[in-house]
């Protein structure tokens, strides 16, 4: 019995498949059908009901399967251990975010950190913000960067990175496109454009709304603030946007503080509390730290 074996069955059970298990391991899926055969050979047993349309797990497979984790989560823990011993540091280190400002610099943090530790695997995924922080609390992800709006749950520490006034563009021949400002309260009615729901830039727009006694008319959706701006400039409607995204944009738009009140967008650093097993997601937690604005004072 082999590790490669162990690892081929977990992640055929992972995927429920074949092919996603070898796309996922970057094998071909004949060569983890044969591994997967032999395996099965030495156990005496068939470990996968190959005979509908999704592979399924039989008892037996089901049964040996956590021993299979434990197995290779061992191995993996030996070799942490015995980096740690050489100083060298290596692994794969998960991180989740949704579009951020230019002010962050996140090509260069990870730039960075990857030149001082060329040995860890750094994955960079884009995802809505629900998901991101139950990955960030079940431990799928190591790290995550988003909007802020709300509490956030126990067990979630947060490093704000990013606090910046929240302003209204439209397109250069709107009938706001003249003034500076607009208060909260002339919102209402007005066709706006806005982040989607949960991100923290709609979460403080739909506050300072209700606080004024009604629910924001957003009539255009755009995960991309950039995007947002630019169906701003189309003439589609106020969008509510932070200074940094409109900042490229303002000869092309008509750009008004929001004010009574002023409203604030606020991106996070977020990890878990416990921290990561990982070694080198602890490292990368760190310099992430170390690179990027502290502004909870």
């Amino acid at each position: 019995m082999e590790l490669r074996q162990l690892e081929y069955f977990v992640a055929v059970a992972e995927e429920a498949g074949f092919t996603r298990a070898a796309a996922r391991l970057h094998v071909a899926q004949p060569g983890v059908s044969a591994q997967i055969r032999q395996l099965e050979r030495e156990m005496g047993e068939e470990l996968f009901d190959r005979s509908g349309r999704t592979v399924r797990l039989t008892a037996v497979g089901e049964a040996v399967l956590p021993y299979a984790r434990a197995a290779l989560a061992a191995v993996d823990g030996m070799r942490l251990v015995v980096d740690e011993f050489t100083g060298l540091l290596r692994g794969r280190v998960m991180i989740g975010g949704v579009s951020a400002p230019s002010v962050l610099d996140l090509p260069g943090m990870l730039a960075e950190f990857h030149e001082r530790h060329p040995a860890v695997e750094i994955s960079l995924v884009e995802t809505d913000p629900e998901t991101l922080l139950d990955d960030v609390q079940s431990g799928r992800l190591d790290l995550g960067i988003l909007g802020l709006g709300g509490r956030m749950p126990d067990g979630v520490r947060v490093q704000v990175v990013v606090d910046q006034a929240l302003v209204a563009a439209v397109h250069r021949g709107h009938e706001l496109a003249g003034r500076s400002s607009i208060t909260v309260a002339e919102l209402r009615d007005l066709p706006l454009i806005s982040l989607p729901v949960g991100t923290g830039l709609r979460t403080a727009l739909e506050e300072v709304c209700a606080q004024a006694g009604f629910g924001p008319h957003v009539a255009f959706e755009a995960s991309d603030p950039l995007v947002a701006g630019q169906l701003a400039g189309r003439g589609l409607g106020v969008a509510i946007l932070p200074e940094s995204a409109v900042a490229r944009a303002a000869s092309e738009l008509g750009v008004l503080a929001v004010t009574e009140p002023v409203m604030r967008g606020r991106m996070g650093l977020i990890w878990r509390e416990s921290g990561p097993k990982s070694p080198a997601a602890r490292a990368f937690i760190e310099h992430a730290r170390r690179h990027l604005p502290d502004l909870a004072g």
